[in-house]
């Protein structure tokens, strides 16, 4: 079982932002900016692209609310994603906030946030969810 599905089990606490039969989405605990967020599939499998086209493309449309709330609740210029895969070995992608293409270096030191930090990121991000859906 990989930490991220621990995490959909609730064995691992988590600051979930949305979830459906297929996916669940939570806040990143070291973030790359404040409103980093992880889409990740319920089904365990390595490699994003060794999902099927259909996973792939309802992945898609899961995270693109969740992408519009972030931006409402993070000033930025947009949502960036991104498909690294390298540090769980179960498919996700980053959705983060950016304003500038170096944003999405995940080569720089992470962010490090209190528990009460993260629980007011998750809380706007929802709160504009609510909205955006």
């Amino acid at each position: 079982m990989t930490l991220f599905s621990k995490i959909i089990a609730g064995q691992i606490p988590s600051y979930k932002i949305a979830e459906n039969d297929r996916f669940f989405a939570f806040l990143d605990i070291f973030p790359l900016r404040d409103g980093h967020v992880l889409v990740i599939p319920k089904t365990e499998t390595d490699k994003f692209f060794d999902l099927s086209p259909d996973y792939l493309s309802e992945m898609l449309v899961f995270a693109q609310p969740i992408a519009r709330a972030i931006e409402k609740a993070f000033p930025c210029n947009r949502c960036g994603i991104s498909v690294i895969g390298l540090e769980v070995p179960h498919a996700h992608l980053h959705l983060v906030p950016i304003d500038s293409a170096d944003d999405l270096n995940f080569t720089r030191p992470k962010l490090k946030r209190s528990p009460e930090e993260l629980e007011a990121a998750r809380s706007r991000i929802v709160a504009e969810l609510s909205g955006v859906r």
